[in-house]
């Protein structure tokens, strides 16, 4: 959302309208202004934002995290950062009722901000009628559930403590938070796929979360099913639609392009670090993090790994990567347009 601020504070100084900018920055093929002008728009969701930050730091108080931690955790929740006070990250909190409020939390920052506004609004409905929020739901649950099957059997071990590590790690990752609860890196490699996926996948659009949002997911999966469809009936006329909205040309274009930005970069980064000496489970791995904003990877960047012995190179190509990802890549664009400044 610091884009967003910017757009308020700094760019109306310079006389430059925030529309544009708005609409790059919103995570999603479609930026949903809750009210007619951005400015109004931006200060309901801010209110939003620190209401719940400040309620997730009475909740991991009140849990038993000590009180500066919690301030910590909750401003670095919300936002998806996953930085941490510990060096073991959320592995160092014993208490599971600790892990599951942060799981919480870490669910929510991954859901379309509008859509907590509407509920606190009294909308609460607007959460199962959304399309994006289900498919949501449905990939932490289905990859939870498949995660932790694989490591209990691997282990021969049902207990709860396999179930919690499983969830946590699935919601860390989907949402790109990057916090830590375990060491996946000695969980079985299919569990460790899945979290890689799930690196790409992303939280849902107009939330904090990375990665390339479960929106535009979906809006390219209901795409290559339209284009089969036109194959078979070449004269028919059939619209794109998510929900009850029809989505317009320009906005699948504008995905389409995220998409091949998107993949490209990441196919260009780990090209890069592989000539570095990285084996190609961490090359991928990093790209992957860099770019959905996550933090810990796979291989020799691992959650209990730091990229601290990486090539210079390397480190300036993440850092790219990280900047270009946070920003939705077109936000970038549209900054360095000469027509935004017109």
């Amino acid at each position: 959302m610091g884009i967003i601020v910017f757009t308020i504070a700094i760019l109306p100084l310079l006389g430059v309208g925030g529309v544009q900018l708005f609409k790059a920055e919103v995570p999603g093929p479609v930026a949903n202004k809750i009210r007619p002008r951005v400015k109004e728009t931006a200060k309901i969701l801010w209110m939003v934002y620190v209401g719940l930050t400040v309620l997730e730091t009475l909740l991991l108080g009140i849990s038993g995290m000590p009180w500066f931690d919690s301030v910590c955790h909750a401003l670095t929740t919300m936002p998806t950062g996953g930085f941490s006070t510990q060096n073991a990250s959320i592995a160092a909190y014993g208490n599971p009722v600790i892990h599951y409020v942060i799981i919480l939390f870490m669910f929510i920052a991954g859901v379309n901000f509008t859509l907590h506004f509407r509920a606190l609004s009294g909308n609460v409905k607007g959460y199962i009628k959304d399309l994006e929020f289900l498919a949501y739901l449905v990939i932490t649950l289905s990859a939870t559930f498949f995660i932790f099957i694989n490591i209990a059997s691997a282990r021969a071990d049902w207990s709860h403590e396999n179930f919690l590590a499983s969830l946590f790690q699935s919601v860390s990752i989907l949402t790109t938070t990057g916090y830590g609860s375990a060491d996946y890196e000695i969980w079985p490699f299919f569990s460790q796929y899945l979290l890689l996926i799930m690196m790409f996948i992303g939280g849902m659009g107009g939330s904090t979360g990375g990665g390339m949002k479960i929106a535009r997911l979906i809006l390219l999966v209901k795409y290559a099913a339209t284009e089969t469809r036109r194959m078979l009936h070449s004269r028919a006329i059939i619209p794109i639609r998510i929900g009850d909205r029809y989505v317009s040309e320009d906005v699948v274009r504008n995905t389409l392009g995220f998409f091949l930005f998107y993949m490209s970069i990441f196919a260009l980064t780990t090209l890069i670090l592989t000539t570095l000496n990285l084996d190609i489970e961490s090359a991928v791995g990093a790209a992957a993090s860099a770019i959905g904003n996550i933090g810990p990877a796979l291989g020799a960047f691992g959650p209990t790994d730091n990229y601290a012995l990486l090539h210079p190179i390397g480190k300036w190509m993440l850092t790219i990567c990280m900047l270009l990802g946070r920003l939705e890549i077109f936000t970038i664009m549209v900054l360095f347009s000469r027509t935004f400044w017109k």
